[in-house]
């Protein structure tokens, strides 16, 4: 699946038809003008930079957790670097110890503080930084920096945020101002509401129709998600998703479908690449951090890829995105019907695979792009000659299978669904899907042998709701 960077060619200067027709209606209606003028007006953005600040403060990702774990430790510290690179101060507030960003020689000055509004305003307060970097810490990072917006601490304190808008931010992870901004562009998201009490959810599943899945906003890893089948099941999962947010979300289930992602980055120069597409081999329903994920995707007919990577670029323009951003889409393995699940403007699980697995460093160029700084500027910094401004294309197939440790506890269920659940996971690279699918798996579980048909026994309800060792019983079957 080789994709030439971009199309280069007949679509990249389609405007300049624009510009001709003007002309020729111009000239008709004899009126004045001057061709070199309007091909300038046509082609010029006028980008929203911020001056480049001289100290900035990155917000690492906290403790370790189940869905946020050395992915966030790797962008943290490459961030630092494109920093430091720069010569720009930096100061990082990061309570794990036990991280490579931490560590002597990265940052200039690092505070072991937890990431909540209160201690991040006491050291914004002593330091007085003139930017922020929200996006290199995950969740926990980007929800501490939206609850410091809307207490007006930067604004107070006089801080810029770098790269991506805070609007942007608040916009992708509202579900229902998503959802509008979706719509807004023509696009689709899937049928859903955003409910704040027991009995909204009810009716709101009544409206959708069931099953549904039921989900808490601004939440990492899928905390306190499932599916219900019936009214009954639905109030459990409601109670369970209201104590973790004070937003629910109802969406229609879309089990089964193909779940694809892009990653994607943009410049204040809104130059637009894709970076990266994965494919999840586990279809709709299992959460990406539970699922194998390949890169890149292979069940995708050349036109699936350009209809999703047109999509992704228009949608990273609209919320006016600078940086890296992750965007999720379902679609039907029976036809070319798509709908957007997510967009998450910042460095995400995903970006840590798409940079390992493509050998382009996403958060690297994130920071720098935070700065300001063009993608056609930026050196390729393995080949020293191209810029990042090129889409990688690979002649290799990468595969990632996670790892569970759910034998130290005796009484968690052994299923797998929408909240994540596993530890950790391992990357495999090869010339074919079957030789990393392969390599991953030895590497990821105890025995050797890998794929091999004579460890599990047949079991239809392991295949019908998959448990961690199913690749196994799919071995078998």
């Amino acid at each position: 699946q080789f994709h030439p960077e971009h199309t280069a060619g007949p679509t990249d200067l389609e405007c300049l038809f624009d510009i001709f027709i003007d002309s020729v209606i111009a000239s008709k209606s004899n009126q004045n003008y001057i061709l070199n003028d309007m091909i300038t007006k046509k082609l010029q953005f006028t980008s929203t930079i911020h001056d480049r600040p001289k100290k900035v403060l990155i917000l690492g990702s906290g403790g370790l957790s189940i869905g946020q774990a050395g992915e966030f430790d790797y962008s943290g510290s490459q961030g630092v670097k494109a920093l430091q690179e720069e010569k720009i101060q930096t100061v990082l507030i990061n309570p794990n110890i036990a991280t490579v960003q931490t560590s002597k020689g990265l940052a200039d000055k690092v505070y072991f503080l937890p990431i909540t509004p209160e201690y991040v305003e006491q050291v914004i307060k002593a330091e007085r930084p003139t930017g922020v970097l929200l996006t290199f810490g995950g969740q926990t990072a980007l929800n501490c920096g939206v609850e410091l917006e809307k207490s007006k601490v930067f604004e107070r304190y006089n801080v810029s945020v770098l790269g991506t808008p805070i609007k942007s931010i608040i916009d992708t992870e509202d579900r229902k101002i998503f959802a509008e901004k979706i719509n807004a562009i023509g696009e689709k998201v899937a049928p859903s509401a955003a409910v704040s009490s027991v009995e909204e959810a009810l009716t709101a599943a009544l409206q959708i129709g069931y099953p549904v899945m039921a989900r808490s906003a601004f939440s990492l890893g899928g905390l306190g998600s499932g599916f219900a089948n019936n009214e009954e099941e639905l109030r459990t999962l409601a109670h369970q998703a209201l104590s973790h947010s004070e937003q629910l979300i109802i969406d229609k289930s879309l089990k089964g479908w193909k779940e694809v992602e892009y990653e994607v980055v943009r410049d204040a120069y809104d130059n637009c690449i894709t970076v990266c597409n994965m494919e999840n081999v586990d279809p709709l329903g299992i959460h990406t951090g539970e699922s194998i994920v390949v890169a890149p995707s292979q069940t995708l007919s050349n036109k699936d890829y350009y209809m999703l990577r047109s999509t992704a670029l228009k949608v990273i323009r609209h919320f006016g995105i600078v940086g890296e951003c992750n965007i999720q889409y379902a679609l039907n393995p029976n036809s070319e019907e798509f709908y957007i699940i997510e967009v998450n403007a910042r460095l995400s699980r995903s970006s840590a695979l798409a940079s390992k697995a493509t050998g382009y460093p996403l958060a690297y160029v994130a920071a720098k792009l935070a700065l300001g700084v063009s993608l056609p500027s930026i050196k390729n910094s393995v080949t020293g000659v191209t810029t990042a401004c090129f889409e990688p294309s690979l002649d290799y197939c990468v595969v990632k299978i996670p790892r569970w440790d759910l034998a130290k506890f005796n009484r968690v269920s052994t299923k797998i669904g929408s909240s994540m659940k596993s530890v950790g996971e391992v990357m495999a690279i090869g010339r074919n899907f079957e030789e990393a699918f392969q390599k991953a798996l030895r590497m990821v579980d105890e025995n050797v042998n890998g794929f091999d048909p004579y460890i599990k026994k047949v079991n239809e309800d392991e295949l019908r709701e998959p448990t961690d060792k199913r690749m196994f019983v799919l071995a078998a079957a």
